[in-house]
């Protein structure tokens, strides 16, 4: 259990994988900003193409002419994400709560969940689980996945935006996080309630938009950090106090 506990935290540690890892971390950061990119532009040409409005989700519904575009846009996004979470490895968030491991795993675990949505799609008009009667149990695992990636996502963004080594891109993430999870709970629960559909189905596409643009920052953003960057700085941070026998500089620091 400790050894997990140990890879979660710190994946690709070991030194003989670490070497290769650090040469492939730019070519990964490249490809999964395209694929998410190229995922989003996708969502946003198949939405534009339906002459109402629909929520993300109903473009992949059983039986819409756009449901294999959706398909492969989840796809793009799914692979995008896990690329640069393999490639992000390094990265720590500062905070002891959100700690517990790195934010690589987490935006891993939501590549994974997009990839389930992409390929149990919703039914027809994607009644909601539960509260609609016409609800299946496709629909509910297709909607668990998307809700869960989307948490997922959010959680990762979280994590970042407490990383004292990445004060810019921390400041961006927490915005990002909070604008996510406004937007989504309120599409959703107009979705719910049935009531301003219109409205929610955009909040939900501006919802996916800032969190699958984030993704493609926080790719941007690590191209500019060389790895081992933050390592080093923990260590010297650390240096003081192991000097002095006290931890009032990282305490202070962290105040």
């Amino acid at each position: 259990m400790r050894r997990l506990l140990r890879i979660a935290r710190e994946p690709f540690a070991v030194p003989v994988l670490a070497r290769g890892w650090q040469r492939a971390v730019p070519i990964l950061l490249g490809i999964g900003t395209l694929c998410v990119l190229g995922g989003l532009t996708v969502i946003w040409a198949a939405r534009l193409t339906v002459p109402y409005p629909v929520y993300v989700s109903e473009l992949g519904a059983k039986g819409a002419a756009t449901s294999g575009a959706f398909a492969v846009a989840l796809l793009l996004i799914a692979g995008g994400g896990f690329a640069i979470a393999v490639a992000s490895g390094h990265v720590r968030s500062s905070a002891r709560v959100l700690d517990r491991w790195a934010p690589a795993m987490t935006l891993g675990f939501a590549a994974v969940c997009f990839v389930l949505a992409s390929q149990v799609t919703c039914t027809a008009y994607c009644p909601v689980p539960i509260v609609d009667p016409k609800s299946t149990v496709q629909d509910l695992v297709h909607t668990v996945s998307a809700v869960l990636g989307f948490a997922a996502a959010c959680f990762a963004m979280l994590q970042v935006g407490f990383s004292r080594k990445l004060p810019r891109l921390s400041r961006l993430s927490r915005l990002s996080c909070g604008a996510v999870a406004a937007i989504t709970i309120v599409g959703g629960l107009l979705a719910i309630v049935r009531v301003g559909a219109d409205v929610g189905a955009w909040l939900e596409l501006i919802g996916t938009t800032v969190a699958v643009a984030w993704i493609a920052v926080y790719a941007v953003a690590l191209t500019r950090i060389p790895v081992g960057v933050e390592d080093a700085a923990d260590a010297a941070d650390l240096a003081p106090s192991a000097a002095t026998g006290t931890g009032v500089g990282a305490g202070a620091e962290v105040a």
